[in-house]
């Protein structure tokens, strides 16, 4: 006979399998709700041919992928070139276990939360590294090392704007820090370091207008332009996972996660329904920065890291730490 122990485990594994599901599914929907949010913005028709309204047009895409002929090139490290996009897709994947959904909803609730982010955003730049280096091809190896500069740099701004958050909850845990907003929203004290965690976050992912290493139309894909199939396929659902975590991560750090705006009272609103409400508004301004933002030359990109996120960064951290021990009780 299951023990109340065994039931709650399980009841854990399906919790956490059904989260996953529903990123990839959202990462998924997002690929056409992108396409229709920027016809709509540039006053063009986007899909609308398969299906009613191109409802159809992601089911078309999906097929696509699946029977396009995974070609793997001779020339090519067979092994690292497969481990690619699986390590980019696993750690898009993985680093969502911390993500709370409500008081009661998650994968995990750890205190290391936001240090496993960083580690497995650390690992993601292997899979940029391992598919330039592994296609055996210069111009792919020089997107890999272009992508790979790019975000080591940005991920040091990454690091350096959550500090803050950090230093004012006392916690690495993403729950806590979501109730410790529950008399404020930690977007008002650390405004600088939001600006900084959004052009981070843009660029770590390598959205628009952060994406030169793999500029579609001017590099046809950069790091992965010899992959295709199903391969190209992880790398592609991947991006849009990380773009889903940043946004959701965006909403714990910033916005009051699940918290209601105001601390609105409403019974039949579940805690969830705020956390997806406020992910979804950040996913769509990742589209609309797509949409509407020029893109920088590379160098500009690498000087506005150092030469600007850089002292905003540590700026908000020391004012932070500043704010803190003078306001301190135990003074």
């Amino acid at each position: 006979m299951m023990t109340f122990e065994t039931w709650s485990i399980l009841f854990m594994v399906v919790q956490s399998i059904v989260i996953f599901l529903v990123v990839v599914i959202v990462a998924a929907m997002m690929i056409i709700y992108e396409r229709r949010m920027l016809a709509l913005w540039q006053d063009r028709y986007g899909p609308n041919r398969v299906g009613p309204f191109g409802s159809l047009q992601l089911v078309a895409d999906m097929l696509k992928i699946f029977f396009k002929e995974d070609w793997t090139p001779n020339f090519t490290d067979k092994f690292i070139f497969t481990l690619a996009p699986a390590v980019a897709m696993f750690t898009a994947l993985a680093s969502f276990a911390i993500i709370p959904v409500s008081p009661t909803l998650g994968v995990a609730d750890w205190d290391i939360g936001i240090l496993f982010f960083f580690a497995m955003a650390g690992i993601a730049i292997y899979a940029v590294m391992f598919g330039g280096w592994a296609s055996a091809n210069k111009f792919s190896l020089l997107g890999g090392l272009r992508s790979a500069a790019q975000t080591i740099s940005y991920e040091v701004f990454l690091g350096l704007s959550l500090m803050g958050v950090v230093a004012l909850t006392g916690s690495f845990n993403l729950r806590e820090i979501v109730e410790a907003q529950a008399d404020g929203w930690y977007i008002i004290p650390q405004f600088l370091g939001f600006l900084t965690f959004v052009v981070a976050g843009v660029a770590v992912t390598h959205r628009h207008p952060f994406d030169q290493p793999e500029a579609e139309q001017e590099l046809a894909e950069g790091y992965h332009v010899e992959y295709s199939g199903m391969k190209f396929g992880m790398f592609f659902i991947g991006e849009y996972v990380n773009v889903v975590l940043i946004s959701a991560l965006m909403t714990c750090l910033f916005f009051g996660g699940w918290l209601a705006p105001f601390n609105l009272n409403i019974p039949f609103v579940p805690p969830a329904f705020w956390f997806m409400i406020k992910t979804l508004f950040f996913m769509t301004m990742f589209i609309l920065a797509r949409g509407s933002l020029m893109r920088p030359r590379y160098d500009q990109v690498m000087n506005f890291g150092w030469k600007v996120c850089l002292p905003v960064t540590l700026i908000n951290l020391l004012v932070t730490a500043a704010v803190i021990l003078i306001f301190s009780p135990t003074l």
